[in-house]
């Protein structure tokens, strides 16, 4: 067993370690040692508390860890590079759901204890949160019912947010926005009576009032995330990840645990300055996120005339060939066929050729946020070719050709032109400017979002249909 300052340092070790991790994770170069950072630093929290003073039940506790490690070890395993927005909503889901039942216990114990001192019986006896509960004076009882209401009600709504947003991400729910009649009104009264129900609680304590928040919130987190678009997902789950660290937060106030308080707020804080650059970059406004209903049409859509003109691997290969500068711009699709090998290859030979070959990444390309990036760095693509949409979006003017493989919305020119669309105003890589477009595509549909694309009706863009990972395996042959 280790002492309470051996426990306290280790606890301030961990928080560098995920500090050191968070920062590390800017970088495409340092990502790697920053994943070990945190590591590190959880395997530190997780010894040093399990062993520290005023904890029981050791054995129930390791034996739950090696069947979650066990599980973790298989997930890990069997989930593709292409599924990992929705095992992060997944992941998101347990923490809310872990605050919510921390609290419940939380009070049972009050409950417990305070039955205890009316009957008179000896509570010398108690350990763990009990034991902690006991010393507390009366105005630390009623900020631990604070954070009580407050951790489940956030994890609550991360709880069956988290689970909606899986859904979309998956396949499993329509990516279209729905609400019920009523839309933030219903929202907005289940709030209301959330505040009525804690401040029943707080008056009169018990386990009813948190129970009917614990059904309210749930019903919030679902009402708000069927009410987003699947368009703007990538938003939802850096949203859903600031939640899940702020329900941490409440639990570590929750438990007295200071090193969850401080990984709570760096995962909160860090979660909500991601959504609120991607809000950014999507130009959309932080609080119509936090509020949902947003990604849908806000009226008849512009009517887009032409057709898509096809085009094979020996055409695509011929204007590649007489071309001085590429631009790759990758999207979900490039993902799904996990093509990113492929890429990689074609990039090598361009550049062999002394093209200039460079990648264009959008903001929330994928449905995850840095999701293109962690496949390209998988393919060992150059870490100085991969720029961000600032840095390249001027350049498309000059660029021979575009290769677009697998995106959708983040080359729309709708975006632009369209005042109706869902994506009106969201800023776009302008992939159109450029002497030739080619987008790889497996076919004509509109894609995870079902916004029509005016891209692909354009005289200079060309669909090179099919698999991308298969097109790209044809193409490669054809490169000189």
């Amino acid at each position: 067993m280790f002492g309470e300052q051996l426990v306290t340092a280790a606890a301030i070790a961990a928080s560098v370690l995920f500090i050191l991790s968070l920062g590390g994770l800017s970088n495409q170069e340092s990502a790697k040692r920053a994943v070990w950072y945190g590591i590190i630093g959880m395997a530190l929290a997780v010894v040093f508390l399990i062993l520290g003073p005023g904890i029981g039940n050791i054995g129930i506790m390791l034996t739950m860890m090696v069947i979650g490690a066990g599980i973790g070890v298989v997930v890990a395993q069997r989930v593709e590079m292409t599924e990992m927005p929705q095992l992060v909503a997944a992941l998101h889901s347990f923490v809310g759901l872990a605050a919510v039942f921390v609290g419940l216990n939380a009070e049972m114990e009050r409950l417990r204890v305070f039955a205890m001192k009316a009957n008179g019986e000896d509570l010398g006896g108690l350990a763990a949160f009990a034991a902690k509960v006991v010393k507390k004076t009366p105005p630390e009882i009623a900020f631990l019912q604070v954070e009580v209401v407050l951790g489940i009600f956030i994890g609550a709504i991360t709880f069956t947010g988290s689970v909606v947003a899986f859904g979309k991400l998956a396949g499993k729910i329509d990516g279209k926005p729905r609400q019920l009649p009523g839309g933030h009104m219903l929202n907005a009264v289940a709030a209301a009576l959330c505040v009525a129900l804690a401040a029943w609680y707080l008056n009169s304590g018990g386990m009813l009032p948190l129970i009917l928040i614990t059904a309210l919130a749930f019903f919030i987190g679902y009402h708000l995330i069927m009410g987003i678009g699947g368009a703007d997902m990538p938003v939802v789950v850096s949203m859903l990840n600031s939640y899940s660290g702020w329900a941490a937060a409440a639990i570590g106030f929750t438990l007295s645990n200071d090193l969850l308080i401080v990984t709570g707020a760096l995962v909160g804080s860090s979660g909500a300055i991601l959504s609120y650059i991607m809000c950014k970059a999507m130009n959309r406004a932080f609080v119509s996120v936090i509020l949902g209903g947003f990604g849908g049409a806000v009226g008849p859509q512009m009517e887009v005339d032409g057709e898509m003109v096809p085009i094979d691997a020996d055409g695509v290969a011929a204007a590649l060939n007489d071309a001085d500068s590429v631009i790759i711009v990758p999207g979900y699709g490039m993902a799904v066929a996990q093509a990113q090998q492929s890429v990689s290859e074609l990039t090598r030979k361009l550049r062999a050729q002394g093209k200039e070959v460079r990648f264009a990444i959008h903001p929330v390309a994928g449905r995850l946020p840095g999701h293109m990036n962690v496949l390209l760095a998988e393919a060992r693509v150059p870490y100085d070719i991969v720029l961000e949409m600032d840095e390249i979006n001027e350049d498309f003017p000059e660029t021979d050709v575009a290769i677009v493989i697998g995106s959708n919305d983040i080359v729309n020119p709708a975006a632009q032109d369209d005042p109706n669309s869902p994506i009106a105003g969201m800023p776009v890589l302008e992939v159109w400017k450029s002497k030739q477009v080619f987008v790889s595509k497996r076919g004509q549909g509109t894609g995870y979002s079902g916004i029509e694309n005016p891209l692909f009706y354009k005289e200079n863009t060309r669909m090179f249909y099919g698999d991308a990972k298969a097109s790209l395996d044809r193409l490669l042959p054809i490169i000189a």
